[in-house]
């Protein structure tokens, strides 16, 4: 792992996106939510996705048609994200639920036709920040096995739910339903790394802690049938909101998006004030072990991200910064 500066790291990650044909706008925002990922301490999700998306437009280009809502009512709207990159998509289906719910008191916006939807609680940040409470839910190539299986048929389907506080940090659980996801196999196979024992099975049914075996083959789903009964919830979901009963590879994503005022229902400040007082009681919890503190969900994140942002810096993987040089020869 190398240390690399924030400006270098910005520097690097916009002039990658750019290269690979990203607007300056668009380049902007894709690489605000890889670098949270990196804050956050999910660095497979962060400056390497780019490496990946170079690798999605070498087999299938970057397209230029433009997102538009399909259907809509004051409450809802679908929107076609025109094989448009997640990160752009799910931005902006956040922003037409928060709109709307601003207005109506909830809103449901279902996005289709995308690939790497990215870290939900990025979405759900923004959901909670305007003092709304959020769901989030995406669907995938499918990746994963069911339970009792070994082969994939469904994807690694994060989903989310986020609740504003009277507290600095909202309460967020945000969760894929695999094992590893499909981004930590890919980095595992670009750094030599192997699997977690029992995260995967190759194309045979065997398990494997080969990631390029696994990439061939299916992961497992966390929390046995409890898992894999969310992931096939998720993927449904994501069939609702207009994708394929199985997306092809890299394609055609389903995610749905709900923002919900908390007025609906009664007082907002009254319920922030008590989603505190619940989550004082949850961290004054006597802990299992003394020397680790029981947290809410969302609070590693945060305090992650504010140690890595006094820091000044990340640390990223030699072989990440080797790609993106490669992509920037110039740079």
């Amino acid at each position: 792992m190398v240390f690399v500066a924030f400006d270098t790291a910005e520097r690097l990650g916009t002039d990658a996106l750019r290269a690979l044909g990203f607007s300056e706008a668009e380049a902007g925002l894709v690489l605000d939510h890889l670098m949270d990922c990196e804050l956050r301490g999910l660095s497979y999700a962060g400056l390497a996705r780019i490496l990946s998306i170079a690798d999605r437009f070498a087999h299938t280009p970057m397209t230029d048609a433009a997102m538009r809502i399909t259907r809509e009512s004051p409450v809802s709207a679908q929107l076609d994200g025109a094989d448009r990159i997640g990160y752009l998509v799910g931005r902006r289906a956040t922003e037409i639920a928060v709109e709307k719910a601003q207005v109506s008191g909830l809103a449901v916006v279902g996005a289709n036709h995308t690939w790497y939807t990215g870290m939900l609680s990025y979405y759900a940040e923004m959901i909670t920040s305007a003092g709304m409470v959020a769901m989030l839910a995406s669907n995938a190539t499918p990746w994963v096995a069911p339970y009792g299986g070994t082969e994939p048929r469904f994807g690694t389907n994060p989903i989310c739910f986020g609740f504003p506080s009277a507290d600095d940090v909202p309460v967020i659980w945000d969760i894929g339903i695999s094992e590893i996801i499909h981004a930590q196999a890919v980095l595992a196979n670009r750094t030599g790394r192997r699997l977690p024992p029992g995260s995967a099975y190759d194309s045979a049914g065997e398990p494997t802690d080969d990631p390029l075996a696994a990439l061939s083959g299916a992961f497992t789903s966390w929390g046995g049938h409890r898992g894999s009964g969310l992931g096939i919830v998720v993927q449904l979901l994501g069939i609702l909101a207009g994708s394929p009963a199985q997306p092809p590879q890299l394609e055609d994503f389903g995610m749905l998006v709900l923002a919900l005022r908390p007025d609906l229902f009664g007082s907002a400040a009254e319920f922030e004030q008590r989603t505190a007082e619940f989550a004082a009681a949850v961290r004054a919890t006597r802990p299992a072990d003394p020397a680790v503190a029981v947290r809410m969900p969302f609070e590693r994140s945060a305090a992650v991200r504010a140690e890595r942002t006094t820091a000044g810096g990340i640390e990223v993987e030699q072989a990440v910064l080797d790609g993106l040089r490669r992509l920037t020869p110039t740079a």
